[in-house]
């Protein structure tokens, strides 16, 4: 791609699939996301200046094949409103993973949101703390 075109480039947002659209949202919410209607059918998910859209829209296959990787700089501070929140019983989610040291260095956590989307919450050791 020219220079030219990427310096018009504004974000890069992936669509997030939710079974049942007001659990999602409710959920999101729950951990601290800003939600934001686009149409009866698309939310914006935003942390400060990250989001994603997400979608009532759900094909099984594709939702427990579906990731997102969110990089922060205090996963235990993260691990502990997750833990707090008891979402396998309020939510029916998979119960979530407590940060472990990953063989690549970073300190990751997982959850699941109710559509069986799998979270990364990561934590980089400070010499790869890099933007991605």
């Amino acid at each position: 791609m020219s220079g030219t075109l990427a310096a018009t480039v504004v974000s890069m947002r992936t669509f997030v699939p939710a079974k049942d659209f007001r659990a999602s949202q409710d959920f999101y919410r729950e951990l601290g996301f800003e939600i934001r209607p686009i149409t009866s059918d698309l939310a914006d998910v935003r942390l400060k200046e990250f989001s994603f859209i997400l979608q009532n829209f759900y094909v099984e296959d594709w939702a427990s094949n579906f990731m997102m990787y969110l990089h922060v700089s205090d996963v235990d501070a993260w691990w502990h409103r997750i833990d707090a929140a008891e979402f396998p019983t309020r939510y029916g989610v998979r119960r979530p993973r407590p940060p472990r040291l990953e063989p690549w260095g970073a300190k990751v956590a997982h959850i699941f949101d109710p559509s069986g989307v799998l979270w990364h919450l990561a934590e980089h050791a400070p010499a790869e703390c890099g933007t991605g």
